[in-house]
Order: C-alpha cells, then sequence, then structure tokens
C-alpha cells in the first residue's frame, strides 16, 4: 500500500493551503475526485503507483512528508492528458511540478534527481560535451561547444 499507516501527529493541516497559495496550486481544493484524471494517465496505465487523483488527496489530506518523500510524484511525464481533461479545471500537470519543487527543495528527491543536479553544477549540462563531441560537431559543420560552463555552476552557488 502506498500511504501505509496515517499517524494524525504527522498531518500537516496547513498543507493544502500552502500549496493552493502557490502557482500550479491554486485550483487543487476544486477536485472532486471524478477519476478523469486517473483514467487518462498513460502512466498509470503502466505503473498503478502513479495515481495523480491519490496524490492529489494525500496532499488536501495533509500528508506533507509522505506525499513530498515518495518516489511517486516523480513519475508524472508531464504529457497534460489529465489537465486537458479535468472538468474542474484543476491543472494537474503544474501541480506535480509544485509538488516536485517542494521535494527539491527540502532535499527530498531520488538518487537520479541528484545525480542529474550534480552534473548540471559540475559540466552545466546533464549530457557533458567533451573534445570528441565537438570534433564531431566540427565534421558536420557545427559550432564548437564549451565543455563547461561556469555560468550555470554560479547560477547554482546559492543551492
Amino acid at each position: 500500500m502506498i500511504m501505509g499507516e496515517i499517524r494524525l501527529d504527522k498531518v500537516d493541516k496547513e498543507f493544502k493551503r500552502e500549496l493552493a497559495a502557490q502557482p500550479g496550486g491554486e485550483k487543487i481544493m476544486a477536485c472532486f475526485t471524478c477519476r478523469t484524471c486517473v483514467a487518462s494517465c498513460p502512466v498509470t496505465a503502466v505503473n498503478d503507483k502513479f495515481n495523480p487523483l491519490r496524490i492529489i488527496r494525500m496532499a488536501l489530506y495533509g500528508l506533507k512528508e509522505q506525499v513530498l518523500e515518495s518516489d511517486f510524484i516523480w513519475l508524472c511525464s508531464s504529457c497534460y492528458a489529465c489537465q486537458e481533461r479535468c472538468p474542474q479545471g484543476v491543472s494537474i500537470t503544474e501541480f506535480m511540478t509544485l509538488l516536485k519543487n517542494l521535494a527539491v527543495r527540502e532535499g527530498k528527491m531520488p538518487q537520479g534527481i541528484k545525480a542529474q543536479r550534480d552534473l548540471i553544477r559540475e559540466k552545466g549540462r546533464i549530457y557533458p560535451i567533451d573534445d570528441f563531441d565537438n570534433k564531431k560537431r566540427a565534421k558536420v559543420g557545427l559550432p564548437e561547444l564549451p565543455t563547461s560552463l561556469d555560468v550555470v555552476r554560479e547560477l547554482l552557488e546559492g543551492e
């Protein structure tokens, strides 16, 4: 079971208001569990661990830690199918992005995301460019790309 035991002392009663006050969460309390998002979601079709409605409900019930520490919020493919079909106009894809951003701010992200962040800090991009790549680019007439992007490192120093 995804949610596990619910402890009342771990419920954050203000979490839904915190979410509703941020971009992406404005209409989250308008969700009335019609399940259109679940029926529209291609990820749910292959992995029932990702269920937009369940995630929304958990957030509205104040299960902040369980939502932000979960790996299932990271499964959203941002395809917008759920959002396009929601009869209440809930911005579900933006809501998932909001949850991911909150998880990152609190340092609760999967190992793969941490590895990507570290690569971006170190090299300025996820896929490093080296001299071999630049030689291939030159052969087809493309300009050389810098192998390190110090500008990105400067932008990320405050994290």
